[in-house]
């Protein structure tokens, strides 16, 4: 799976919100400043050469669907995040946030308490 720019990830943002549609539908919810409707069409061909999105053709128009879901992108680049930044350590990634202070140690026994019920 290829890494997707910044604005890549925006514009699979709105095609996993909308779930199909064309090119106008993900421009109507698309936020301030909007794209070029053409720079969007070309983002969207981008992500269709890139493998995550597919279409459907009616006539002269391509409706848009995604072939990868959000959470298959999700597992994907959060693992080499992980790999890459915290040593394969999910661990570290946790006490890092806790450092942080982006985490809390109610939501620590939050996330320990879903591991033990899982067990």
């Amino acid at each position: 799976m290829e890494k997707l720019t910044a604005k890549e990830e925006e514009i699979m943002q709105v095609v996993w919100q909308v779930g199909k549609g064309f090119v106008k539908d993900f421009m109507a919810i698309i936020s301030e400043p909007k794209p070029h409707y053409n720079t969007l069409s070309t983002i969207i061909r981008n992500l269709e050469e890139k493998g995550y999105i597919a279409h459907k053709e009616y006539g002269g128009s391509y409706e848009y669907y995604p072939l990868i879901s959000k959470e298959e992108y999700r597992q994907a680049f959060i693992g080499k995040m992980i790999a890459s930044y915290f040593d394969n350590s999910y661990k570290s990634l946790v006490s890092f946030f806790a450092r942080q202070d982006k985490i809390s140690a109610e939501e620590l026994k939050e996330i320990l308490d879903m591991i033990q019920k899982k067990q």
